[in-house]
């Protein structure tokens, strides 16, 4: 098991830090600072063990409110952020 641990600064969103381990492109556990307690758990709970990619699928551009992103909006953003990432340290 070869986990990777990120932690991502969220901007819009009353959620400011997301900490999120990986393991093999899968969610292994996530950790959110501020926001709804319940809805964070929830999240939590729903994506443990999920596909990165069916995560990014499901989440990207959900709004929150008047907000034009959410807290799983920003979840989809981390990860697509994280795979950005990964892809050019397989180019380099």
């Amino acid at each position: 098991m070869a986990l990777k641990k990120i932690q991502y600064r969220t901007r819009g969103t009353c959620c400011a830090l997301m900490n999120v381990v990986l393991d093999d492109n899968k969610i292994y556990d996530i950790e959110f600072i501020g926001g709804c307690p319940g809805n964070l758990l929830g999240i939590k709970s729903l994506v443990k063990g999920m596909d990165i990619d069916t995560v990014i699928e499901k989440f990207n551009g959900i709004t929150c409110g008047s907000k034009p992103t959410s807290c799983p909006d920003q979840l989809s953003k981390c990860l697509i952020e994280y795979k950005k990432q990964e892809e050019q340290k397989i180019v380099k």
